[in-house]
Protein backbone atom coordinates (compact mmCIF):
# COMPACT_ATOMS: atom_id res chain seq x y z
CA UNK A 1 0.00 0.00 0.00
CA UNK A 2 1.14 3.52 -0.75
CA UNK A 3 2.01 5.70 2.22
CA UNK A 4 -0.66 8.20 3.27
CA UNK A 5 -3.39 6.39 1.35
CA UNK A 6 -6.84 6.86 2.85
CA UNK A 7 -8.86 3.82 3.87
CA UNK A 8 -12.38 3.18 5.12
CA UNK A 9 -13.22 0.25 7.41
CA UNK A 10 -16.50 -1.64 7.37
CA UNK A 11 -17.41 -4.22 10.05
CA UNK A 12 -20.25 -6.65 9.45
CA UNK A 13 -22.12 -8.01 12.46
CA UNK A 14 -24.62 -10.48 10.96
CA UNK A 15 -27.00 -11.00 13.89
CA UNK A 16 -30.52 -9.81 14.56
CA UNK A 17 -33.36 -10.53 16.99
CA UNK A 18 -35.34 -11.91 14.08
CA UNK A 19 -35.14 -11.39 10.36
CA UNK A 20 -37.47 -8.75 8.90
CA UNK A 21 -39.86 -10.06 6.27
CA UNK A 22 -38.23 -8.01 3.48
CA UNK A 23 -34.59 -8.59 4.42
CA UNK A 24 -32.18 -10.51 2.20
CA UNK A 25 -29.01 -9.27 3.95
CA UNK A 26 -26.52 -11.72 5.42
CA UNK A 27 -28.07 -11.81 8.89
CA UNK A 28 -29.85 -14.21 11.24
CA UNK A 29 -30.68 -14.70 14.93
CA UNK A 30 -27.97 -16.40 17.00
CA UNK A 31 -27.36 -17.47 20.59
CA UNK A 32 -25.49 -14.89 22.72
CA UNK A 33 -22.57 -17.33 23.05
CA UNK A 34 -22.25 -17.48 19.26
CA UNK A 35 -22.40 -13.70 19.04
CA UNK A 36 -19.57 -13.42 21.57
CA UNK A 37 -17.43 -15.93 19.68
CA UNK A 38 -18.07 -13.98 16.50
CA UNK A 39 -16.95 -10.67 18.00
CA UNK A 40 -13.77 -12.36 19.26
CA UNK A 41 -13.10 -13.66 15.74
CA UNK A 42 -13.83 -10.21 14.29
CA UNK A 43 -11.31 -8.57 16.62
CA UNK A 44 -8.78 -11.23 15.63
CA UNK A 45 -9.34 -10.61 11.92
CA UNK A 46 -9.11 -6.85 12.47
CA UNK A 47 -5.71 -7.25 14.15
CA UNK A 48 -4.25 -9.73 11.68
CA UNK A 49 -5.35 -7.89 8.54
CA UNK A 50 -3.82 -4.62 9.75
CA UNK A 51 -0.23 -5.31 8.66
CA UNK A 52 -1.00 -4.59 5.01
CA UNK A 53 -2.66 -1.27 5.89
CA UNK A 54 -0.46 0.28 8.56
CA UNK A 55 0.51 3.19 6.30
CA UNK A 56 -3.12 4.03 5.50
CA UNK A 57 -5.00 6.75 7.30
CA UNK A 58 -8.44 5.43 8.31
CA UNK A 59 -10.99 8.18 7.65
CA UNK A 60 -14.22 6.35 8.53
CA UNK A 61 -15.48 3.28 10.36
CA UNK A 62 -18.94 1.82 9.77
CA UNK A 63 -20.34 -0.97 11.96
CA UNK A 64 -23.26 -2.48 10.07
CA UNK A 65 -25.34 -5.64 9.93
CA UNK A 66 -27.67 -7.24 10.83
CA UNK A 67 -28.21 -5.40 14.05
CA UNK A 68 -24.79 -4.39 15.41
CA UNK A 69 -26.39 -2.92 18.53
CA UNK A 70 -27.10 -6.51 19.64
CA UNK A 71 -23.38 -7.03 20.27
CA UNK A 72 -22.08 -6.81 23.82
CA UNK A 73 -20.94 -3.26 24.50
CA UNK A 74 -17.60 -4.35 25.92
CA UNK A 75 -16.86 -6.23 22.70
CA UNK A 76 -17.73 -3.21 20.54
CA UNK A 77 -15.34 -1.19 22.72
CA UNK A 78 -12.64 -3.87 22.29
CA UNK A 79 -13.15 -3.82 18.51
CA UNK A 80 -12.64 -0.06 18.37
CA UNK A 81 -9.65 -0.29 20.71
CA UNK A 82 -8.11 -2.77 18.26
CA UNK A 83 -8.73 -0.38 15.39
CA UNK A 84 -6.84 2.31 17.29
CA UNK A 85 -3.99 -0.04 18.17
CA UNK A 86 -3.53 -1.53 14.72
CA UNK A 87 -4.54 1.21 12.27
CA UNK A 88 -3.86 4.93 11.87
CA UNK A 89 -7.32 6.19 12.83
CA UNK A 90 -7.75 9.87 12.01
CA UNK A 91 -8.80 12.09 14.88
CA UNK A 92 -11.48 13.50 12.55
CA UNK A 93 -12.77 10.08 11.46
CA UNK A 94 -16.49 9.41 11.17
CA UNK A 95 -17.48 6.36 13.27
CA UNK A 96 -21.00 5.04 12.65
CA UNK A 97 -22.99 2.22 14.20
CA UNK A 98 -26.39 0.98 13.06
CA UNK A 99 -28.99 0.60 15.81
CA UNK A 100 -32.47 -0.88 15.96
CA UNK A 101 -34.97 0.37 18.56
CA UNK A 102 -35.54 -2.25 21.21
CA UNK A 103 -31.91 -3.40 21.24
CA UNK A 104 -30.28 -0.56 23.20
CA UNK A 105 -30.82 1.40 26.39
CA UNK A 106 -29.39 4.67 27.59
CA UNK A 107 -26.34 3.08 29.19
CA UNK A 108 -25.41 1.15 26.04
CA UNK A 109 -25.75 4.23 23.87
CA UNK A 110 -23.68 6.30 26.31
CA UNK A 111 -20.94 3.67 26.21
CA UNK A 112 -20.98 3.64 22.42
CA UNK A 113 -20.49 7.40 22.49
CA UNK A 114 -17.65 7.19 25.03
CA UNK A 115 -16.01 4.52 22.86
CA UNK A 116 -15.65 7.15 20.14
CA UNK A 117 -18.67 6.41 17.96
CA UNK A 118 -19.84 9.81 16.75
CA UNK A 119 -22.60 8.94 14.30
CA UNK A 120 -25.60 6.68 14.86
CA UNK A 121 -28.03 5.31 12.28
CA UNK A 122 -31.44 4.27 13.63
CA UNK A 123 -33.69 1.98 11.60
CA UNK A 124 -37.25 3.30 11.84
CA UNK A 125 -38.80 2.56 8.40
CA UNK A 126 -42.28 3.82 9.36
CA UNK A 127 -44.01 5.73 12.16
CA UNK A 128 -47.13 3.55 11.70
CA UNK A 129 -47.15 0.51 13.99
CA UNK A 130 -49.35 -1.53 11.63
CA UNK A 131 -46.78 -1.03 8.84
CA UNK A 132 -43.90 -1.95 11.15
CA UNK A 133 -45.74 -5.14 11.99
CA UNK A 134 -46.33 -5.85 8.29
CA UNK A 135 -42.57 -5.57 7.72
CA UNK A 136 -41.74 -7.86 10.63
CA UNK A 137 -39.94 -5.12 12.56
CA UNK A 138 -39.31 -5.80 16.27
CA UNK A 139 -40.20 -2.30 17.52
CA UNK A 140 -42.99 0.25 17.69
CA UNK A 141 -43.00 4.00 17.04
CA UNK A 142 -42.91 4.60 20.80
CA UNK A 143 -39.81 2.43 21.15
CA UNK A 144 -38.17 4.39 18.35
CA UNK A 145 -38.96 7.64 20.17
CA UNK A 146 -37.35 6.28 23.33
CA UNK A 147 -34.26 5.13 21.40
CA UNK A 148 -33.94 8.50 19.66
CA UNK A 149 -34.25 10.45 22.92
CA UNK A 150 -31.66 8.22 24.62
CA UNK A 151 -29.27 8.70 21.71
CA UNK A 152 -29.52 12.47 22.08
CA UNK A 153 -29.07 12.20 25.86
CA UNK A 154 -25.95 10.08 25.24
CA UNK A 155 -24.42 12.96 23.29
CA UNK A 156 -24.97 11.95 19.68
CA UNK A 157 -25.18 15.08 17.54
CA UNK A 158 -25.04 13.26 14.19
CA UNK A 159 -28.06 10.99 13.85
CA UNK A 160 -29.47 9.29 10.76
CA UNK A 161 -32.99 7.88 10.58
CA UNK A 162 -33.95 5.27 7.96
CA UNK A 163 -37.45 5.44 6.47
CA UNK A 164 -39.08 3.39 3.72
CA UNK A 165 -41.91 3.92 1.25
CA UNK A 166 -43.96 1.69 -1.06
CA UNK A 167 -44.71 -0.60 1.89
CA UNK A 168 -47.51 -3.21 1.95
CA UNK A 169 -50.72 -1.39 2.81
CA UNK A 170 -49.07 2.04 2.89
CA UNK A 171 -50.92 5.11 1.61
CA UNK A 172 -49.51 8.43 0.50
CA UNK A 173 -50.81 10.00 3.73
CA UNK A 174 -49.01 7.26 5.74
CA UNK A 175 -45.77 8.15 3.99
CA UNK A 176 -46.30 11.87 4.55
CA UNK A 177 -47.16 11.34 8.22
CA UNK A 178 -43.96 9.37 8.87
CA UNK A 179 -41.83 12.14 7.39
CA UNK A 180 -43.68 14.81 9.35
CA UNK A 181 -43.22 12.89 12.60
CA UNK A 182 -39.51 12.40 11.95
CA UNK A 183 -39.09 16.08 11.11
CA UNK A 184 -41.00 16.93 14.30
CA UNK A 185 -38.38 15.27 16.50
CA UNK A 186 -36.57 17.66 18.85
CA UNK A 187 -34.00 18.18 17.51
CA UNK A 188 -34.68 16.72 14.05
CA UNK A 189 -32.13 14.21 12.69
CA UNK A 190 -29.13 15.51 10.80
CA UNK A 191 -29.53 12.88 8.09
CA UNK A 192 -32.43 10.90 6.61
CA UNK A 193 -32.13 7.87 4.36
CA UNK A 194 -35.34 7.34 2.40
CA UNK A 195 -35.63 4.09 0.47
CA UNK A 196 -38.38 2.52 -1.61
CA UNK A 197 -39.09 -1.07 -0.65
CA UNK A 198 -37.79 -3.60 -3.15
CA UNK A 199 -39.09 -7.13 -2.74
CA UNK A 200 -36.06 -9.41 -2.94
CA UNK A 201 -36.51 -12.93 -4.24
CA UNK A 202 -36.64 -15.53 -1.49
CA UNK A 203 -37.92 -13.23 1.24
CA UNK A 204 -41.30 -13.88 2.92
CA UNK A 205 -42.79 -10.68 1.50
CA UNK A 206 -41.68 -11.66 -2.01
CA UNK A 207 -43.35 -15.05 -1.68
CA UNK A 208 -46.54 -13.48 -0.32
CA UNK A 209 -46.71 -11.02 -3.20
CA UNK A 210 -46.22 -13.89 -5.67
CA UNK A 211 -49.17 -15.73 -4.12
CA UNK A 212 -51.33 -12.61 -4.37
CA UNK A 213 -50.22 -11.96 -7.95
CA UNK A 214 -51.44 -15.43 -8.90
CA UNK A 215 -54.88 -14.29 -7.72
CA UNK A 216 -54.64 -11.01 -9.60
CA UNK A 217 -54.04 -9.05 -6.40
CA UNK A 218 -51.21 -7.09 -4.76
CA UNK A 219 -50.42 -5.89 -1.26
CA UNK A 220 -48.21 -3.06 -2.57
CA UNK A 221 -49.18 0.49 -3.54
CA UNK A 222 -49.81 0.89 -7.27
CA UNK A 223 -47.10 2.44 -9.44
CA UNK A 224 -48.73 5.88 -9.43
CA UNK A 225 -48.87 5.96 -5.61
CA UNK A 226 -45.30 4.63 -5.39
CA UNK A 227 -44.07 7.49 -7.59
CA UNK A 228 -46.13 10.02 -5.65
CA UNK A 229 -44.50 8.83 -2.38
CA UNK A 230 -41.07 9.15 -3.95
CA UNK A 231 -41.65 12.70 -5.14
CA UNK A 232 -43.44 13.78 -1.98
CA UNK A 233 -40.50 12.53 0.10
CA UNK A 234 -38.12 14.76 -1.85
CA UNK A 235 -40.38 17.80 -1.63
CA UNK A 236 -41.02 17.47 2.10
CA UNK A 237 -37.38 16.90 3.03
CA UNK A 238 -36.00 19.64 0.79
CA UNK A 239 -38.55 22.14 2.15
CA UNK A 240 -37.36 21.18 5.64
CA UNK A 241 -33.78 22.11 4.78
CA UNK A 242 -32.34 18.74 3.79
CA UNK A 243 -30.18 18.55 0.69
CA UNK A 244 -30.53 15.49 -1.46
CA UNK A 245 -26.95 14.45 -2.13
CA UNK A 246 -27.57 10.89 -3.35
CA UNK A 247 -30.51 9.04 -4.88
CA UNK A 248 -31.88 7.93 -1.49
CA UNK A 249 -30.07 10.17 1.00
CA UNK A 250 -30.75 13.63 2.41
CA UNK A 251 -28.69 15.64 4.88
CA UNK A 252 -28.40 19.00 6.55
CA UNK A 253 -25.32 20.98 5.52
CA UNK A 254 -22.14 19.19 6.58
CA UNK A 255 -23.82 15.90 7.53
CA UNK A 256 -23.64 13.79 4.38
CA UNK A 257 -22.46 10.29 5.33
CA UNK A 258 -18.74 10.40 4.59
CA UNK A 259 -18.38 6.62 4.68
CA UNK A 260 -21.09 5.95 2.12
CA UNK A 261 -19.88 8.78 -0.11
CA UNK A 262 -16.60 6.87 -0.17
CA UNK A 263 -18.35 3.87 -1.73
CA UNK A 264 -19.93 5.98 -4.45
CA UNK A 265 -16.62 7.72 -5.18
CA UNK A 266 -14.74 4.39 -5.28
CA UNK A 267 -12.48 5.15 -2.34
CA UNK A 268 -10.64 2.14 -0.97
CA UNK A 269 -12.35 0.26 1.84
CA UNK A 270 -11.61 -2.88 3.80
CA UNK A 271 -14.54 -5.04 4.85
CA UNK A 272 -14.09 -7.20 7.94
CA UNK A 273 -16.44 -9.90 9.16
CA UNK A 274 -18.69 -12.52 7.62
CA UNK A 275 -19.44 -11.82 3.95
CA UNK A 276 -17.86 -8.34 4.10
CA UNK A 277 -16.73 -6.84 0.78
CA UNK A 278 -13.62 -4.76 0.05
CA UNK A 279 -12.14 -2.60 -2.70
CA UNK A 280 -8.35 -2.28 -2.60
CA UNK A 281 -6.15 -1.20 -5.52
CA UNK A 282 -8.96 -1.90 -7.99
CA UNK A 283 -9.45 -5.43 -6.71
CA UNK A 284 -12.82 -6.35 -5.22
CA UNK A 285 -12.82 -9.24 -2.77
CA UNK A 286 -15.21 -10.67 -0.25
CA UNK A 287 -15.13 -12.85 2.85
CA UNK A 288 -17.01 -16.12 2.75
CA UNK A 289 -20.46 -16.55 4.32
CA UNK A 290 -19.93 -19.79 6.30
CA UNK A 291 -20.31 -18.76 9.94
CA UNK A 292 -18.67 -21.85 11.47
CA UNK A 293 -15.68 -21.53 9.19
CA UNK A 294 -15.34 -17.85 10.07
CA UNK A 295 -15.48 -18.57 13.79
CA UNK A 296 -12.71 -21.16 13.43
CA UNK A 297 -10.48 -19.22 11.05
CA UNK A 298 -11.51 -15.64 10.25
CA UNK A 299 -8.42 -15.11 8.08
CA UNK A 300 -8.96 -18.25 6.02
CA UNK A 301 -12.48 -17.59 4.78
CA UNK A 302 -11.80 -15.13 1.97
CA UNK A 303 -14.02 -15.98 -0.98
CA UNK A 304 -14.63 -14.08 -4.22
CA UNK A 305 -11.74 -12.07 -5.70
CA UNK A 306 -12.18 -9.91 -8.81
CA UNK A 307 -9.38 -7.83 -10.31
CA UNK A 308 -11.28 -5.07 -12.10
CA UNK A 309 -10.36 -4.45 -15.72
CA UNK A 310 -9.91 -0.87 -16.89
CA UNK A 311 -13.31 -1.11 -18.57
CA UNK A 312 -14.97 -2.29 -15.35
CA UNK A 313 -13.32 0.55 -13.44
CA UNK A 314 -14.79 3.03 -15.92
CA UNK A 315 -18.23 1.48 -15.57
CA UNK A 316 -18.07 1.73 -11.78
CA UNK A 317 -16.83 5.31 -11.95
CA UNK A 318 -19.93 6.23 -13.93
CA UNK A 319 -22.76 4.19 -12.39
CA UNK A 320 -21.61 4.72 -8.80
CA UNK A 321 -20.67 8.38 -9.22
CA UNK A 322 -23.93 9.27 -10.92
CA UNK A 323 -25.81 8.19 -7.79
CA UNK A 324 -24.52 11.42 -6.25
CA UNK A 325 -26.43 14.55 -7.17
CA UNK A 326 -23.13 16.36 -7.72
CA UNK A 327 -22.49 13.91 -10.56
CA UNK A 328 -19.15 12.83 -12.01
CA UNK A 329 -16.16 14.93 -12.93
CA UNK A 330 -14.78 14.85 -16.48
CA UNK A 331 -11.37 15.96 -15.21
CA UNK A 332 -11.25 13.21 -12.61
CA UNK A 333 -12.25 10.64 -15.23
CA UNK A 334 -9.37 11.77 -17.43
CA UNK A 335 -6.92 11.67 -14.51
CA UNK A 336 -7.97 8.12 -13.70
CA UNK A 337 -8.13 6.68 -17.18
CA UNK A 338 -6.14 8.95 -19.50
CA UNK A 339 -9.16 9.49 -21.77
CA UNK A 340 -11.92 12.05 -21.95
CA UNK A 341 -15.23 10.85 -20.59
CA UNK A 342 -16.97 12.24 -23.69
CA UNK A 343 -14.74 10.17 -25.98
CA UNK A 344 -15.41 6.90 -24.14
CA UNK A 345 -19.14 7.49 -23.66
CA UNK A 346 -19.87 9.96 -26.46
CA UNK A 347 -23.04 8.33 -27.82
CA UNK A 348 -24.66 7.52 -24.48
CA UNK A 349 -23.91 10.97 -23.04
CA UNK A 350 -25.36 12.73 -26.10
CA UNK A 351 -28.41 10.46 -25.98
CA UNK A 352 -29.13 11.16 -22.30
CA UNK A 353 -28.46 14.89 -22.66
CA UNK A 354 -30.99 15.00 -25.50
CA UNK A 355 -33.49 13.03 -23.40
CA UNK A 356 -32.90 15.46 -20.51
CA UNK A 357 -31.85 12.62 -18.21
CA UNK A 358 -28.37 14.14 -17.78
CA UNK A 359 -27.19 17.72 -17.66
CA UNK A 360 -23.82 19.46 -17.61
CA UNK A 361 -22.92 21.43 -14.51
CA UNK A 362 -19.86 23.14 -13.07
CA UNK A 363 -18.50 23.51 -9.58
CA UNK A 364 -15.32 24.96 -8.00
CA UNK A 365 -12.34 22.59 -8.33
CA UNK A 366 -10.55 23.83 -5.20
CA UNK A 367 -7.84 25.68 -7.15
CA UNK A 368 -9.83 28.73 -8.17
CA UNK A 369 -11.11 27.13 -11.35
CA UNK A 370 -14.30 25.28 -12.19
CA UNK A 371 -14.63 21.68 -13.30
CA UNK A 372 -17.30 20.36 -15.63
CA UNK A 373 -19.49 17.56 -14.34
CA UNK A 374 -22.27 15.34 -15.60
CA UNK A 375 -25.23 14.76 -13.28
CA UNK A 376 -28.69 13.24 -13.36
CA UNK A 377 -31.60 15.60 -13.88
CA UNK A 378 -34.65 15.19 -11.65
CA UNK A 379 -36.17 13.10 -14.42
CA UNK A 380 -32.96 11.10 -14.63
CA UNK A 381 -33.11 10.40 -10.91
CA UNK A 382 -36.59 8.95 -11.47
CA UNK A 383 -35.23 6.41 -13.96
CA UNK A 384 -31.71 6.10 -12.59
CA UNK A 385 -31.46 2.34 -13.13
CA UNK A 386 -32.19 2.82 -16.83
CA UNK A 387 -29.57 5.55 -17.09
CA UNK A 388 -26.90 3.52 -15.27
CA UNK A 389 -27.35 0.59 -17.65
CA UNK A 390 -26.31 2.82 -20.52
CA UNK A 391 -22.80 3.11 -19.08
CA UNK A 392 -22.19 -0.64 -19.07
CA UNK A 393 -20.11 -1.67 -22.07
Amino acid sequence: MTENRELELYFHIPFCVRKCLYCDFLSAPAHPAVRRRYMEALVRETKERAEAYRDCGVTSVFIGGGTPSLADTDQVEELLDEVRRSYRLSGEAELTIEVNPGTVDGEKLARFRRAGINRISIGLQSAEDRLLEALGRIHTWEQFLECYAKAREAGFSNVNVDVMSALPGQSLSDCRRTLEKVLGLDPPPEHISAYSLILEEGTPLFRREEELAAQGKSMLPDEETDRAMYHETGRILERAGYKRYEISNYARAGYACRHNCGYWKRREYLGLGLGASSLIENVRFKNGEDLERYLEDPLGCRGEVQALSRQEQMEEFMFLGLRLTEGVSGEEFQRCFGQRMEDVYKEVIEKYLAMKLLYRTHRPDGTGGREERLALTSRGLDVSNYVMQGFLF
